[in-house]
């Protein structure tokens, strides 16, 4: 019988100063606020707790000018988990606001597409414009990771933990992916980067941080086909999965989404 798992996704920053000419290909109103979040996500259930992402550090989040409300393993623990005691933590790409926390979970094994290895470490990143979301620190921890064995390199789908699946998307960067994950509501994707807000992957608007459009839009299909619904898919920052989903004990920044949608 496949296990039930909770997930949570927690906030620990803010962009309150993006514009919606910065998250949509075709944007409505170009100059519109569009504020975005930045999140990490834990899944727990059948004696384990994975961690999606990593989050961002003190020293990126100044250098680019992101607020921190508090730093991604504080949040965790706020929620009971402890950091530096997880096993596994998957990285649905390098980019500096996902994979900038490394150092958070010391006794972690990271999970990562080979794609997404070999485009962070490869001609690629020759390209100003197409290195400027990663940060050269967190390539180096994960080259330190993969030469240490706490680094498993996935090819396409793979199960993780039992019921708990990665899938290769692209488009956003060369190899995200994003995990599927069974709960009492049915089957939850978190889509991680593959579609930032519900708006992108809801109204076909890509995210204008892209390597490849025409893989984002598959991608969106791809979403669609491993979740059981609409608000089954979990975007990488939108502020609304705040307002969508049920508090966990009491905390805000807190939302649980293996349960119904509450607004």
């Amino acid at each position: 019988m496949t296990p039930i798992y909770e997930i949570l996704a927690l906030r620990y920053g803010i962009f309150d100063g993006r514009l919606q000419y910065q998250n949509f290909i075709i944007p409505d109103d170009h100059a519109a606020p569009d504020p975005l979040d930045f999140y990490v996500f834990a899944i727990r259930g059948n004696g384990r707790t994975i961690v999606m992402d990593t989050g961002f550090n003190p020293v990126s989040a100044a250098r680019r000018g992101r607020e921190m409300l508090c730093t991604p393993d504080k949040i965790l623990r706020d929620a009971g988990i402890e950091p530096a005691e997880v096993k596994d933590v998957i990285l649905t790409h390098m980019h500096w606001d996902h994979a900038g926390g490394m150092e958070y979970f010391p006794k972690a094994k990271f999970h990562i597409q080979a794609a997404e290895m070999s485009y962070c470490t490869g001609p690629c990143m020759c390209e100003p414009f197409l290195r400027r979301p990663f940060d050269v620190d967190d390539v180096q921890s994960a080259i330190r990771a993969l030469y240490a064995d706490r680094m498993k390199v996935h090819e396409g789908t793979a199960e993780i933990a039992p019921g708990i699946s990665v899938h290769l998307i692209g488009g956003h960067s060369g190899g995200i992916q994003s995990i599927r994950v069974p709960t009492t509501r049915g089957w939850v994707v978190l889509a991680g980067d593959a579609t930032h807000f519900w708006r992108n992957i809801r109204q076909r608007n890509p995210f204008p941080v892209v390597v490849d459009v025409a893989r984002m839009l598959k991608g969106f299909d791809i979403l669609n086909g491993l979740a059981d619904g609409p608000d089954h898919v979990i975007p990488g920052h939108d502020p609304l999965i705040l307002k969508t989903f049920p508090m966990e004990k009491g905390n805000p920044e807190i939302v649980r989404l293996d349960l119904p949608p509450v607004a």
